[in-house]
């Protein structure tokens, strides 16, 4: 979000239930595309893509009695614009403990926008090994791309303007699970 910027209205997109329904959609397309979960492994990219992919693991493992190993990735020092900001950035663990050569990776953010986060993801993603595949899923899809990244798996769609902000809440960091849209009094730019 533009810092500054002021949040003229807010209108609730999902809910708990909601988001419950689309990652359980999510799950089931994740193993039929995959033929299965044998060689899946989920990845979250900090900070909401981590409990997303942690929740599709579970809900994979109830119908295929298989629970995919779930990794956590953050992308700060792949940033494009690392050098732009105006103070350091916090950095989180970064933690894949299991091989990923060979294997189906699913990279889950919580709100695919201009592309550029996933763009990081695949270079911080590509040092840890050779993936047969990588795959995306994202809660929400808003537009916008400014990159040629497209998610495999989403939640929602939901088109957005340049002055609205997409705010994911999840119950393990937030406190509760949400999607809701500000309208800000100036166009949005990624941080």
């Amino acid at each position: 979000m533009l810092r500054g910027s002021v949040r003229l209205n807010r209108r609730q997109i999902m809910d708990a239930a909601d988001m419950r329904r689309a990652l359980t959609r999510i799950a089931h397309e994740i193993v039929e595309q995959n033929s299965g979960a044998e060689r899946l492994v989920l990845i979250g990219m900090h900070t909401r893509g981590v409990p997303l992919a942690r929740r599709v693991a579970a809900i994979i493992d109830e119908f295929e009695a298989t629970t995919p190993p779930v990794g956590e990735l953050d992308i700060t020092l792949y940033r494009d614009d690392l050098g732009m900001q105006a103070r350091p950035p916090a950095v989180s663990p970064t933690n894949i403990p299991f091989p990923i050569e060979a294997k189906n990776v699913v990279l889950f953010d919580d709100v695919l926008f201009t592309g550029r986060t996933v763009r990081a993801a695949l270079d911080a993603l590509i040092d840890f090994g050779r993936p047969r595949t990588i795959q995306l899923g994202v809660m929400i899809d808003r537009g916008h791309r400014e990159l040629p990244i497209r998610a495999d798996y989403v939640g929602k769609n939901l088109p957005t303007a340049r002055n609205e902000d997409v705010e994911l809440r999840v119950q393990e960091i937030d406190g509760a699970d949400s999607v809701a849209v500000a309208t800000l009094d100036r166009p949005y730019r990624e941080d």
